[in-house]
């Protein structure tokens, strides 16, 4: 038997501009839900947060909240102004939880709240608003883009809070591995209606596709013309999906081919080729180390970027991932060492400088300076077209940056910046602010490019989608160089683990101190578990692998959409529950081995 809702609204409607955003909205949220709220940037989906947290005014509708419900929201750019320190900003609000409550968190979550709030980076204050929204004790939390600003380690432990969490979220988030672990059912704002289904994010592609199959079917029978100009931005969402898993293909053959030159970890330390527009080698870095004092943030590190390589930097947010970007492109030298560039690099950097862009402007003016036409790579082409590229409706030219939403915005600048002529792209956090047709859409600009790519990023499924070799910093200097995406490292990271614990052991080492939350030994369940898992983790992985292998055919879906759809959520369970396997086994292995 369901359970009655704890928030619902009836009829809702919200008018912006000259029409309706969005109306007649029915939504009812469950006192275990676990809801990903999907849509385009420009959607709504922020403004229907704040209207479920009640926080805005709708101009029709009735909202009911069961009596007792506390609702809190973790906002996307919280308001910091007026407040000392980032505890005060934790602690002095109206209905503020506890402050050991807050700041039992804060020591989980590695935050120092005794930090100006002025000063403080994105990072911190996104920890700062986690410990303020989770340590309320909410019934239901309203999370909009958590993963923001957060390094892998803060995501991990959100997710894993989450996991435990015993009550209901609303979560949007760009995040696909974030809203694939943790979601149950799936809230999608499309042009001004929703839809729901209780399957989690892992299932939504697959429903998408089949919604916009049988739009286009049923405009068909009616000999419409399906909206051709109002619906070109859907029309093109599975288009690209299937191009997409043909370029997965292609660079799971780039990494087979990194991995073969590279060899043995610490092998492909290669003199410095002659330099001229054909080289191969690009950036050369040879024995480099860069200290901060006595802190060595980067030591004795080689390493060769071939062009056309997709190199993908990943770390906890103070490991040196900026200092090694800056290192890897000239702006700073190292201590030792040496970084070679080749003559003819001409780089792009796109650092999510949205501020640059005045409010008064139109896109017209950012794009073309206030033109018809833009030279994209050496090509001319009309603005209007320019923008339909980039999923904007062509119509908007004379929209001002000051309507825009912050993903609308990200979009913007990666367009202005994708037409200059370059062979280096750099990009630093590129998926913030930034929707999944848009995180596809830059997924295939990146293919596509003829040069080499630099990415600094937390997106798991974003890495391993675009990148064929990671680099990966662990705050002491060392610098595992892995061919393949994030999971790619995750694996080899588990397998250092792995083999310390069976060395340490071997070596007689002796016992860690037992850990204060798993005294004794392993019951028998336990030590069955850390037994089996290790072969069930194998096996997951494994159907991971055919499955997938499976979808990078690119006519899988026309020919076969039910197993599209089949394949796709196999693959979202079996990734869900390796994740699950994984935790579990190092939980135990940590207790084991220490």
């Amino acid at each position: 038997m369901a359970l009655a809702p704890i928030l619902s609204w009836e009829g809702l409607g919200l008018v912006q501009g000259n029409g309706w955003l969005f109306q007649n909205l029915d939504i009812n949220i469950g006192p275990r839900d676990r809801l990903a709220l999907i849509g385009r940037n420009g959607a709504g989906k922020t403004t229907l947060l704040k209207l479920i947290a009640g926080t805005g005014d709708a101009d029709k509708g009735t909202r009911s909240v069961q009596p007792g419900t506390r609702v809190v929201t973790l906002e996307q750019d919280p308001f910091f102004t007026g407040f000392d320190t980032l505890l005060d900003f934790a602690i002095h609000e109206p209905d503020a939880p506890p402050r050991h409550e807050v700041e039992a968190i804060a020591d989980q979550l590695g935050i120092d709240l005794s930090r100006e709030a002025a000063s403080a980076s994105g990072g911190e204050r996104r920890r700062a608003a986690l410990c303020r929204a989770l340590a309320s004790e909410p019934d239901l939390l309203l999370l909009d883009e958590p993963t923001n600003h957060l390094d892998l380690a803060a995501i991990d432990w959100l997710e894993s809070w989450l996991q435990r969490y015993n009550g209901a979220f609303v979560v949007i988030s760009h995040d696909r591995t974030f809203l694939t672990r943790l979601t149950n059912a799936t809230l999608w704002l499309d042009r001004g209606s929703i839809r729901r289904r209780d399957i989690g994010f892992g299932g939504y592609e697959a429903w998408e596709n089949e919604v916009y199959a049988e739009e286009e079917r049923a405009a068909q029978k009616l000999d419409a013309k399906l909206k051709i100009e109002a619906h070109w931005l859907e029309r093109g969402v599975t288009a690209r999906r299937k191009r997409n898993q043909g370029r997965l293909a292609k660079l799971w053959e780039m990494r087979a081919q990194r991995a073969a030159m590279m060899g043995p970890q610490g092998a492909a330390k290669l003199a410095v080729q002659a330099d001229d527009s054909k080289t191969k080698s690009v950036i050369v870095a040879d024995k480099i180390t860069k200290r901060f004092g006595e802190r060595a943030v980067i030591k004795d590190f080689s390493l060769r970027i071939q062009r056309g390589d997709r190199i993908g930097v990943v770390g906890a947010n103070g490991s040196g991932k900026s200092t090694l970007l800056k290192l890897l492109t000239g702006e700073i030298q190292p201590d030792e060492g040496s970084v070679t560039l080749a003559n003819t690099l001409n780089a792009t950097v796109i650092d999510q400088q949205r501020s640059l862009m005045s409010p008064e402007k139109r896109i017209r003016d950012v794009i073309a300076e206030g033109g018809d036409w833009i030279d994209v790579r050496g090509v001319r082409k009309h603005v209007q077209g320019y923008l339909k590229d980039f999923l904007f409706d062509p119509g908007m030219v004379e929209a001002k940056i000051g309507t825009l939403s912050g993903g609308e915005r990200s979009r913007l600048l990666l367009a202005r910046e994708f037409a200059r002529t370059s062979n280096l792209l750099v990009l630093d956090e590129p998926t913030n602010d930034l929707d999944l047709e848009t995180l596809d859409l830059l997924q295939e600009v990146i293919a596509d490019y003829d040069g080499t790519v630099l990415i600094v990023s937390h997106d798991r499924d974003f890495l391993d989608r675009t990148v064929n070799v990671t680099l990966g910093l662990d705050g002491s200097g060392h610098i595992d160089v892995i061919a393949g995406g994030y999971a790619d490292w995750e694996a080899k990271r588990r397998e250092r683990t792995a083999s310390s614990a069976k060395k340490a052991k071997a070596e007689g080492a002796p016992p860690p101190p037992p850990m204060p939350s798993r005294k004794g030994k392993l019951s028998y369940k336990d030590q069955r578990d850390y037994e089996l898992l290790p072969k069930r983790i194998e096996e997951l992985e494994a159907a991971i692998a055919r499955d997938e292998e499976a979808m990078a055919d690119p006519a899988l879906y026309t020919r076969d959409p039910k197993k599209f759809a089949a394949l796709t959520d196999a693959i979202a369970k079996a990734r869900s529950e390796k994740e699950v396997a994984e935790e579990r086994w190092l939980e135990l292995a940590e207790q084991v081995e220490g």
